[in-house]
Parts: C-alpha cells; sequence; structure tokens
C-alpha cells in the first residue's frame, strides 16, 4: 500500500509488542544455537574430568535446544497473533471484500432478470399463438355448427 494508515494508539502499542516479540524469540534462537556450537567443541583438559563434563554439556545442550523449540513455538503463536489482528482489523480489505461480493451477486441478478424477461416473452408469445389457435379452431366447429343446423333446416 503506498499510503500509511493512521494506527490508535492501542494497536500501534500491539504491534510494537509483536515485534519485540520477535525479536527477543529470534535473539533467543540465535544465542542458544551458538551456545550449543560452542559445547560442541572439544576442550582441553580441565579440573572436572572428561565424563562429567560430557554430562554437563549433554544436560547444556538439552536445555539449551528446549529454549530454541520454546522460541520457535512462540514465533508460530506470534504468527497466529499477526494473522488474528490483520484479520480483525484489516477493515478496507474486508470491505473491498464485500463489495466485490456485492457487485458479483449484482451481476448475477441482472443476469437472471434478463433470463426472466426473455422466458416471459417467449410465453407471451407462445400463449397468444395458443389463444390464438384456441378461439380459431372453436370459431370453425361454432361455424360448421350452424352450417349443419342450417341445412337440416332447409332439407327436412
Amino acid at each position: 500500500m503506498s499510503q500509511q494508515r493512521v494506527l490508535p494508539q492501542s494497536k500501534e502499542t500491539l504491534l510494537q509488542s509483536y515485534n519485540k516479540r520477535l525479536k527477543d524469540d529470534i535473539k533467543s534462537i540465535m544465542d542458544n544455537f551458538t551456545e550449543i556450537i560452542k559445547t560442541a567443541k572439544i576442550e582441553d583438559e580441565t579440573q572436572v574430568s572428561r565424563a562429567t563434563q560430557s554430562e554437563q554439556d549433554n544436560y547444556e545442550m538439552h536445555v539449551r535446544a528446549a529454549n530454541i523449540v520454546r522460541a520457535g513455538e512462540s514465533l508460530m503463536k506470534l504468527v497466529s497473533d499477526l494473522k488474528q489482528f490483520l484479520i480483525l482489523n484489516d477493515f478496507p480489505s474486508v470491505n473491498e471484500a464485500i463489495n466485490q461480493r456485492n457487485q458479483q451477486l449484482r451481476t448475477m441478478q441482472d443476469e437472471c432478470d434478463k433470463k426472466l424477461i426473455s422466458l416471459r416473452d417467449e410465453i407471451s408469445i407462445d400463449l397468444y399463438e395458443l389463444e390464438e389457435e384456441y378461439y380459431s379452431s372453436r370459431k370453425t366447429t361454432v361455424t360448421d355448427a350452424v352450417r349443419q343446423s342450417l341445412l337440416k333446416l332447409m332439407f327436412h
């Protein structure tokens, strides 16, 4: 969009909160991943035995991996929140969708009206032709009956 919409203070604060959550979660993932890589390096002998150091490193990696998973889930929740925010607060887009649907329905209504008018006209023509046929056949029948009656009277 070329024009920037001015958001109310509460929405602006909410968007800033989303931005902070995003930065915090990404920083958490990066920090924990960096520390896992550092822990994976084999160091020279220290005062702690190698087996004890290995267990401590293993435990630290599990905790950091859990922190990465937690931050990833938090990012997924953030995406869900952003979608919900967009759906609930994007009135111009919702209005545009409603207007497009109204236009589609009006077009369909116009097409149906045209088809109904066409059908009405066709039925009207057919009905007129049927009435003409009916009344002309009735006249012929009445006229034939009158002729026969006259012929009977004349010859009897």
